[in-house]
């Protein structure tokens, strides 16, 4: 997509400008969101044969990158205009009160699926619930790790996400900083950072027992999340249409799909060996350079396909998704305890093509229906006429 900038308006308006106009959403933002949902609670259901279909089986990336760089593009909207128009103290402010909002949305997830799982018990095969998510630890010593789950010095693997993107949202006033002392420091400070991950010299530690690191690397990911940040300020340019442009794309992404889907990785040695040789570049827990050049081949032609402005998603299934993408952290946290029901159910149920796609489906519709939800609730005057408004927080 090209874009194009107005003649030197004042410097707060500019920034404050981003690269859609105020009064109308994004609709290549909301929708890209909402797809990277329905794909990441595929992904998270318990042996699910649909993330056999999933694009991270056809390439180096998939929806965590969708996620993580939408996600930088939003909070250039969300929190970058704040920097600009209300200062950086107050900017500072917002991000620290969204960074603890996610704090303990994190521990509230992790309370309840835990749960869940000691409820449930057992599969009917007798595989423990709480072993599959390697909670045995906890569960074991609650009043050893319950201190170290609250400053992140435990985190199990399926509950890495949010704390990745809370440490990531912690870096943004050092990036607005870096920004406004001269353009290109933020992107050095952000080569910097991932330079330093890739050396395994930023690992977080994720349990006491094994020197096992987070399994989002947040240093590694900040390069992809904020990328898309400074993108949707302007600060970064967007590459325009070209047909050059298109054509190299097209062709990376279809090279990478011998590197990574199953059936030719087990069928050839030759592609399995390659595979394992460039794992460095492709990790996904530091965030490997072919994953981001893979994404950016990806979101170069999705941005393509949809048209200037995002002109051919039209429809009411764009308009569906599009909501989910509009609610991304309520559906998020909701797909997670999602996932975790319907594996438990296709445990009794079997697994068969049939109940399979039921509960997809059924898990798409949670998402929609939490979507449209919080949306309603968002929607709600704060207060009715005649009554006294609540005092600030």
């Amino acid at each position: 997509m090209h874009i194009t900038r107005p003649s030197e308006p004042p410097a707060r308006e500019a920034l404050s400008s981003a690269i859609v106009p105020k009064s109308r959403r994004d609709p290549r933002l909301d929708f890209f969101r909402g797809l990277g949902m329905l794909i990441i609670l595929t992904a998270h259901i318990p042996d699910n044969t649909w993330i056999l279909w999933i694009p991270a089986r056809f390439g180096f990336s998939d929806a965590t990158e969708m996620f993580v760089f939408l996600s930088g593009m939003a909070s250039a909207i969300a929190f970058g205009r704040v920097f600009d128009r209300d200062g950086f103290a107050r900017g500072t402010g917002r991000v620290a009160r969204r960074v603890w909002q996610i704090y303990w949305i994190h521990v509230a997830v992790f309370v309840v699926i835990a749960a869940l799982a000691a409820a449930a018990g057992t599969r009917p095969g007798g595989e423990s619930y709480i072993v599959e998510l390697n909670l045995p630890h906890f569960f074991a010593d609650p009043m050893g790790l319950l201190p170290r789950f609250l400053v992140l010095a435990y985190v199990p693997n399926y509950f890495d996400i949010l704390p990745m993107y809370l440490v990531i949202l912690a870096l943004m006033p050092a990036m607005i900083l870096a920004e406004r002392l001269h353009k290109a420091l933020p992107f050095v400070l952000m080569a910097a950072i991932w330079g330093l991950t890739q050396a395994h010299l930023l690992d977080l530690p994720a349990e006491p027992w094994s020197d096992r690191s987070w399994f989002f690397d947040p240093f590694g990911w900040q390069l992809l999340f904020y990328l898309g940040f400074f993108l949707m300020r302007r600060t970064l340019p967007a590459p325009g249409f070209s047909r050059a442009l298109i054509v190299l794309a097209a062709l990376f992404v279809l090279a990478t799909v011998p590197f990574a889907y199953y059936r030719i990785l087990e069928a050839s040695p030759f592609f399995g060996g390659w595979a394992q040789a460039l794992a460095p570049l492709t990790d996904k827990t530091h965030f490997g350079i072919l994953r981001l050049v893979h994404f950016l081949a990806l979101a170069y032609l999705a941005v393509q396909l949809v048209g200037p402005g995002g002109a051919r998603l039209q429809g009411a299934a764009v308009t569906v998704i599009s909501k989910v993408g509009q609610q991304t952290l309520a559906v998020f946290v909701s797909g997670m305890v999602t996932a975790q029901l319907l594996g438990m159910a296709l445990d009794h149920t079997g697994r068969d093509p049939f109940t399979v796609a039921a509960a997809n489906l059924a898990g798409f519709g949670v998402l929609v229906v939490v979507a449209y939800a919080v949306a309603w609730f968002k929607g709600m005057p704060a207060r009715t006429a005649g009554t006294p408004a609540p005092e600030s927080a």
